[in-house]
């Protein structure tokens, strides 16, 4: 009876694990709508890759909430960026803090996970490093641990 439970809890933590992960993955598709706007046009196919395997992340973790039983929390109409962005050097650290933000649910996904799941969130939580990087221009310590990270505490948030 307590490996029941023990596999229940388990599984509810994998599910809002993936959830954050879709969460995380709807802003990112919405913030670099914003980035692609205001992005120099000699960074904007770096704008448009990342936007894309932003959208199919999220279209593949989609499938995987259904997967779980669950039903995938829809895409909020707008969400609060974390400050303006007025201009290119503007979307470029717009970029850097989506991709921490990524990373950092990834980083979860990766803890609540195992197998192919956590092999798949582990791709995820890199990619979104290294793309912080190339948009900073500068590396953190430990991607996706916002406790050892110097990045940025402000969140993207939905707006009603």
């Amino acid at each position: 009876m307590a490996d029941m439970r023990d596999k229940d809890d388990s599984d509810k933590q994998l599910l809002t694990a993936v959830q954050a992960a879709l969460a995380a993955e709807h802003a990112a598709v919405y913030g670099y709508g914003v980035v692609g706007g205001r992005i120099s046009e000699a960074r904007r196919p770096e704008a448009r890759t990342a936007y894309d395997s932003h959208r199919a992340r999220r279209d593949d973790l989609r499938r995987t909430v259904r997967d779980l039983g669950g039903d995938p929390e829809p895409s909020a109409g707008a969400y609060a960026l974390p400050f303006p962005v007025p201009d290119p050097a503007a979307a470029a650290r717009l970029a850097a803090d989506i991709e921490d933000r990524v990373a950092g649910v990834y980083s979860d996904l990766v803890r609540a996970s195992e197998g192919a799941r956590r092999r798949g969130a582990a791709d995820a939580l890199r990619e979104a490093a290294v793309r912080a990087v190339r948009w900073r221009g500068g590396s953190v310590a430990f991607p996706g641990l916002a406790e050892r990270s110097a990045a940025p505490e402000a969140s993207a948030t939905p707006q009603a």
